[in-house]
């Protein structure tokens, strides 16, 4: 292997885990989201175009991972609230669910 295409590996490689890094933000897992995917569907570029990742299509593929991301995580934390409300308040109701068990019916004294 060549110098120069070691060089190229290793940068691939650290991109790469750039990447993943970006992916966790915070709690929230994101999606990852491809360049050469995007080049081709989102800008209709042809591939040859995309294998050069020229600066303005990288900075605008920055661009629209971090307005994308933005939109991802608001969601994620409407559903974290929304699972929260529900497990804390919906489900785990004391009056719909005590925490003692009532006493047994036989127990009782008959009505008079």
């Amino acid at each position: 292997m060549s110098y120069g295409r070691t060089c190229r590996f290793a940068a691939l490689a650290m991109l790469a885990l750039v990447a993943r890094a970006q992916a966790q933000v915070g709690p929230y897992k994101l999606e990852d989201i491809n360049f050469d995917m995007w080049c081709q569907e989102e800008q209709h570029l042809p591939p040859p175009r995309c294998d050069k990742r020229l600066p303005q299509d990288d900075a605008d593929f920055q661009a629209y991972v971090a307005k994308i991301q933005s939109y991802e995580i608001q969601y994620l934390q409407r559903k974290n609230d929304e699972d929260n409300l529900n497990r804390t308040i919906l489900h785990y109701d004391p009056i719909d669910h005590p925490i003692t068990p009532s006493a047994p019916q036989a127990n009782q004294p008959p009505p008079e």
